[in-house]
């Protein structure tokens, strides 16, 4: 199965794609009304407007140093998870979302990476909990948040994952539990984004990680791609290594190229063309 995840409403109902992700709210604290007829999705915890509007949501590291876009390794900017009243307000804008689809998804959980978060309050509740290792903790953090979320959809839950299969990465750097998160989540969604997809190799090593993390807990996994400006033969060639491990593949932000991308695949099918795992290796 093939998806579009867009900022355009009309765009999910585009034949090409059986599923289509609507973004509400997205990195930028850009926000838009949930749709009826498409899989709302929230970036929950990447906001640039709320951190330049309020930089004490803003998680930070033992130094003070604020996880915003302006620092190196972040593209946006962070709020704390911990916020209470940021939470309660994303889960009204998940209840809001559920109450136009049944489906959502949930993108930008977790905390920022390593280091993060040591504002006064997270160091109260870890100090408070029934945790001895800080990283157990935000664990706990994020599942107890996305179980609040899943609480308040009747259909499918996506979650997306931060693109490294290794073992106690995503634990480590954002708080994300796959065990734990697999009792409150349907689908993991994977972004694996390039802007020319020329080789392959990594793609299908990063997906196969997915694919050996996530079978045993029995929870499908599927695989967005980077759809903008992305050669048409390259795109059809990654998506065809993408469905080898996952169980639906979904393009990002360009639904006129991602929709030439499955006609192109579909008619060189039938015409007998086939592309394999390895076939952009170098």
């Amino acid at each position: 199965m093939y998806g579009i995840v867009t900022r355009n409403a009309e765009e999910v109902d585009w034949g090409e794609f059986e599923v289509g992700f609507y973004e509400v709210k997205d990195v930028t604290g850009r926000a838009a009304a949930p749709l009826s007829d498409g899989v709302n999705m929230i970036s929950c915890f990447g906001d640039n407007a709320a951190a330049d509007a309020d930089p004490d949501l803003v998680a930070v590291d033992a130094d003070g140093t604020p996880a915003t876009r302006e620092q190196p390794y972040f593209d946006w900017s962070h709020i704390c998870p911990t916020h209470e009243e940021y939470r309660a307000g994303l889960l009204e804008i998940v209840s809001d979302c559920a109450a136009e689809n049944d489906h959502v998804r949930l993108d930008d959980v977790g905390f920022p990476r390593e280091g993060y978060c040591r504002c006064d309050r997270c160091e109260r509740r870890f100090e408070e909990s029934d945790h001895d290792d800080r990283f157990d903790w935000r664990a706990a953090e994020i599942t107890d948040f996305v179980a609040d979320a899943a609480a308040r959809v009747p259909g499918r839950v996506y979650l997306t994952l931060y693109p490294d299969p290794y073992p106690g990465h995503l634990h480590r750097r954002e708080g994300i539990d796959v065990e734990a998160l697999a009792e409150h989540v349907d689908e993991f969604v994977v972004p694996l984004y390039d802007t020319a997809y020329a080789t392959t190799y990594w793609l299908e090593t990063i997906a196969k990680g997915f694919e050996s993390l996530l079978d045993p807990l029995r929870t499908p996994f599927s695989v967005e791609l980077y759809a903008v400006d992305v050669d048409l033969d390259d795109l059809v060639g990654a998506t065809a290594v993408a469905e080898t491990y996952a169980k639906d593949v979904y393009f990002g932000y360009d639904a006129s190229n991602a929709a030439a991308a499955i006609r192109r695949k579909g008619a060189e099918e039938r015409t007998g063309v086939t592309h394999r795992p390895d076939s952009g290796t170098q």
